[in-house]
């Protein structure tokens, strides 16, 4: 089984894997601490070094987990690149005042939430920081300074946003003099509305490359009884068979056709999954098999 490649991912970014493996669910995988940090060294063996978490996963627990594992090898931490977001406050015990989820991306939330993911996953700077979702009272110039002033105390080498809109990230990209790296954000044969509106078109013009959160759909092509599952499941079994791989692995491929090079990431703790879709990032759709995706998803032909 060929690596994973890596590949800097903006003309001013990081070098990144071309696939990610998150850690959302990490709090559900039910492993020791032993069993993750097996669990880490195996997807490093695969050749994928960059890790996806956010202060937020797991009820605020994730980053913890992962930390606790990363102690018992902390010279791991030189084999990877973590990526983590901010912005969003969970109504949870340790925040009982809070009344409602909300966004936070005022200066001070921002630097103690960087602060505290250091301190969850144990280490001294992330490689990546995200705005994990748009913030309707952003104020980008307050943004731009808490950027500033995590980069200068070193504790943050990159920044980026998910899924911000072309205005959104160009509003923010307005104030910064460092160059937003990457924008992560939702692509699947369910819901590919990045292609659509713009989103993806900036980032191919800006040779920045998307990463991508639930390229299964959240299991839904495989168990819902929509039409539209319906159908995707038809068509993704017929080009699996023409290929040779699983249907799973199609997906992916349809993911990775686009060409702003989407950075697919995997949130499976199964590493037979995981094996899976180092495997897919070989598959090759032709335009037309990409194009039946398309058409068994929307339930018409091409304008």
């Amino acid at each position: 089984m060929t690596a994973i490649k890596r590949a800097q991912i903006a003309p001013q970014g990081p070098e990144l894997s071309e696939l990610v493996q998150g850690y959302w669910r990490l709090g559900e995988w039910g492993m020791s601490p032993q069993e993750r940090l097996t669990f880490i060294k195996k997807h490093l063996e695969f050749g994928i070094t960059t890790v996806d978490h956010a202060d937020i996963y797991g009820g605020y627990q994730c980053e913890t987990l992962f930390g606790e594992a990363l102690k018992l090898e902390p010279s791991l931490r030189d084999s990877m690149e973590i990526v983590s977001k901010c912005d969003i406050k969970l109504v949870s015990q340790s925040a009982p005042e809070r009344k409602i989820n909300h966004y936070d991306t005022g200066e001070a939330h921002i630097l103690q939430s960087v602060d505290n993911s250091l301190y969850r996953l144990g280490v001294d700077s992330l490689d990546v920081l995200l705005i994990h979702r748009p913030d309707c009272l952003m104020d980008a110039d307050e943004v731009a300074g808490a950027f500033e002033k995590l980069h200068t105390a070193g504790k943050v080498k990159h920044f980026g946003v998910s899924n911000f809109t072309p205005s959104q990230f160009n509003l923010l990209q307005s104030r910064l003099d460092k160059p937003l790296v990457t924008n992560q954000v939702e692509i699947n044969p369910i819901n590919f509305d990045v292609a659509h509106d713009g989103t993806l078109d900036l980032m191919q013009q800006l040779r920045v490359r998307p990463m991508v959160w639930s390229c299964l759909g959240g299991g839904e092509i495989f168990s819902s009884d929509s039409e539209q599952a319906v159908r995707l499941r038809a068509t993704l079994t017929e080009i699996a068979e023409e290929l040779g791989v699983t249907m799973e692995q199609v997906i992916y491929g349809f993911v990775i056709r686009h060409p702003s090079q989407p950075l697919p990431i995997v949130g499976s703790g199964k590493i037979e999954r995981v094996e899976s879709a180092v495997r897919a990032m070989s598959v090759e759709l032709s335009r037309e098999q990409w194009y039946r995706i398309w058409v068994a998803s929307k339930g018409h032909g091409v304008p």
